[in-house]
């Protein structure tokens, strides 16, 4: 994804009623911009200035089928942004978190027995196993 096309989908995304708009749409998988229009408040010019935003980001596709525009989300764009910005930090932590895992269970480091850890600590003095 160019760095323009990301600034278009951040740009697309920064507005509430766009991320609204595509909420609707994805519940509504090819409903017609009179449909998703009917969720606001504001004129219908203004639902279509956010719609043609939408498409530009490509975050929406629209088809016509006769004198209706149905609509339907594009999750490509956002997944390209999820794969660059949150991938690397998922793989870093899911790693981390192996690591942690074989150095817990690594022989070494076996984890103590619950009678271990209500014994007495060892007396001072005599050491075990040595005679006097």
């Amino acid at each position: 994804m160019t760095p323009k096309a990301m600034d278009a989908v951040f740009q697309a995304l920064a507005h509430a009623d766009r991320r609204r708009l595509l909420d609707i749409v994805r519940a509504s998988p090819g409903c017609s911009v009179n449909d998703a229009s009917r969720h606001f408040s504001t004129s219908r010019i203004a639902v279509h200035k956010h719609l043609r935003l939408l498409e530009e980001a490509g975050l929406l596709t629209s088809e016509k089928v006769g004198r209706t525009r149905r609509l339907y989300v594009n999750p490509v764009p956002i997944q390209m942004i999820h794969d660059r910005w949150v991938s690397g930090y998922v793989q870093f932590w899911a790693e981390q978190m192996l690591d942690t895992k074989y150095a817990v269970e690594s022989p070494g480091n076996a984890a103590p027995d619950s009678a271990s850890l209500h014994a007495p600590p060892p007396k001072k003095g005599k050491q075990h196993g040595t005679h006097d």
